[in-house]
């Protein structure tokens, strides 16, 4: 199978990268300066193992690709404010031997919230999800690392909205001899909910710094009850932090790496990037959709949602307010 990977940023060149090494054919998509530093220099990742330079195909846009072959696998790894303007462009492509590449090929969702699944199968037939356990950081052009050892991260992947098959098992197969442990889970949703709620931080930590002390824990604490309340409310079953204990265990460790950035998550670092957007709304948005369906309050969440945002928007630095700040933001005395 190709591999066509569709964002290759933090998590989408940890995987290119390490698909790469393990002698599968890869093709990084990519945009602007990355894109000039990937075609001028390649992808240097960096990891526990040193840093390497690979040297891969790469597009901008899908035409540059031509027809897409029967064989390949879109690995979408865009944020999902990005993912429809990219399945839009990716759906109509043909493939060889007829038919398009919505109507074909399979496509690896993998981002974090809940929403981007949903907004693939109204164009895709053959979507897959994935839950990211993936510690990487992309910051400059060209350039990814990423700190777990002796695999680079556990990618859990099941078929959307549930059940498993043969190509999913192919694809885990795939990533599990290039130094990513993958699962095969028939209730992918369930992990994916479960990892929602410690993403729930992430704005927290975009916009304070990371989450060192008693005060941004509790913002963070506030947040993810809230998550939890508005899951019980509509229903919704989510993975326990035992279970997920379990399955993790110590089989992945975090490594410092020499030369490389030590950033925050990937709210963080789209801020550092000054993108201009950032996923508040499919992290704490999502708490703050489920909350006003099903009656649940939602203030941090609302609070967070907002200032991300509003970050993101003007391009305020990362970790540029004070926890106290946000405080009064959420507590109503910021506004």
């Amino acid at each position: 199978m190709r591999y066509i990977i569709i964002g290759a940023g933090a998590v989408g060149g940890t995987v290119g990268g390490r698909l790469a090494e393990a002698g599968h054919e890869v093709v990084l998509v990519a945009r602007g300066a990355h894109a000039a530093a990937l075609r001028g220099g390649g992808l240097r990742l960096t990891t526990s193992e040193g840093t390497r330079t690979h040297r891969l195909p790469v597009v901008e846009q899908p035409a540059e690709l031509g027809e897409l072959h029967p064989d390949d696998v879109l690995f979408l790894a865009v944020k999902t404010q990005d993912g429809a303007a990219a399945l839009d462009a990716w759906g109509g492509r043909p493939v060889t031997g007829g038919g398009t590449a919505a109507e074909r090929l399979p496509l690896v969702c993998a981002q974090n919230g809940v929403e981007s699944e949903r907004i693939a199968l109204r164009r895709f037939r053959h979507v897959y999800g994935v839950c990211v356990w993936l510690p990487a950081n992309h910051t400059e052009p060209g350039e990814v690392s990423a700190a777990g050892a002796p695999y680079s991260g556990m990618l859990h992947i099941g078929r959307y909205p549930t059940g498993t098959d043969e190509t999913a098992r192919r694809i885990a197969a795939d990533l599990e001899k290039s130094r990513i442990l993958a699962p095969v889970v028939a209730d992918v949703l369930r992990w994916k909910y479960a990892k929602l709620l410690s993403n729930l931080a992430n704005s927290v930590e975009a916009v304070t710094g990371p989450i060192t002390g008693d005060e941004a824990g509790e913002v963070y604490a506030r947040a993810r009850a809230e998550g939890e309340a508005a899951f019980t409310a509509a229903g919704i079953v989510w993975v326990g932090d035992e279970e997920q204990r379990e399955t993790r265990g110590d089989r992945i460790r975090l490594e410092p790496l020499d030369g490389a950035p030590r950033g925050g998550g990937s709210s963080w670092q789209s801020l550092d990037r000054g993108t201009g957007s950032i996923e508040a709304d499919y992290l704490n948005g999502e708490i703050a959709l489920l909350g006003r369906l099903h009656g649940v309050p939602t203030p941090v969440n609302d609070a967070l949602q907002r200032v991300a945002n509003a970050f993101a928007r003007e391009r305020r630095p990362a970790g540029s307010m004070t926890v106290a700040e946000l405080v009064r933001e959420i507590d109503g005395d910021g506004a």
